[in-house]
C-alpha cells in the first residue's frame, strides 16, 4: 500500500536560493537542528543522483537513502529511504519530492512530497504523520533562517 503526505511552506527566498541551500543540507542541517541530525555521510558515489547517502540521527538511529534526482533547472531534488531504524518493519521505502516554485512576490514555495510504501497492511498513525509533516516544517524554517543569516553563501 501507498499514501503520500505533502507539506508546503512558502518563503521570503527565491528558489534558486533555496534549492542551492537545500543542495547543501548534509553540511547545514546538523548545524542547525543537531538535536535532530549527527552527521551525513557519503557511503558511495559523489553525492550526486545514485549516490546511496548514510544519515546518523540526534537519537543515534540511523537511515540510508539514494539521490534519485538533482533537477537544477526546476528546482527539484528527489530521493528514496530504503532502510532505518525509523522504519520498524512498517515502511519498505519512502521517496521524497522537494520542490521549490517561484512565487509572485520574489520569493518561493517549497513543496515537500513523501510517498510511502508500506509492508503488507501496515501504516504510520495519524499522529506519526502529523509529527513527520511538523517535523519537516520546522526543518525547512531553521534551514531557512540559516540562509537569511548567511546570505553571503546563497
Amino acid at each position: 500500500m501507498e499514501v503520500s503526505m505533502e507539506v508546503e511552506v512558502a518563503s521570503s527566498l527565491s528558489s534558486e536560493k533555496l534549492f542551492k541551500l537545500y543542495n547543501n543540507y548534509n553540511t547545514i542541517a546538523p548545524k542547525v537542528n543537531p538535536q535532530s541530525y549527527k552527521s551525513f555521510t557519503v557511503i558511495q558515489g559523489d553525492g550526486g543522483v545514485g549516490s546511496i547517502k548514510s544519515i546518523v540521527y540526534g537519537d543515534g538511529s540511523t537511515s540510508k537513502h539514494t539521490v534519485d534526482a538533482i533537477d537544477t533547472t526546476n528546482h527539484v531534488i528527489s530521493y528514496t529511504y530504503f532502510e532505518g531504524d525509523v522504519f520498524k518493519g512498517i515502511i519498505e521505502k519512502a521517496t521524497h519530492h522537494i520542490k521549490f516554485t517561484p512565487s509572485s512576490n520574489g520569493g518561493a514555495v517549497y513543496k515537500h512530497t513523501i510517498i510511502f510504501k508500506y509492508i503488507g497492511d501496515a501504516k504510520l498513525s495519524d499522529e506519526a504523520m502529523n509529527i513527520t509533516k511538523e517535523t519537516i516544517k520546522n526543518n525547512f524554517k531553521r534551514m531557512e533562517s540559516y540562509a537569511i543569516a548567511h546570505p553571503e553563501d546563497f
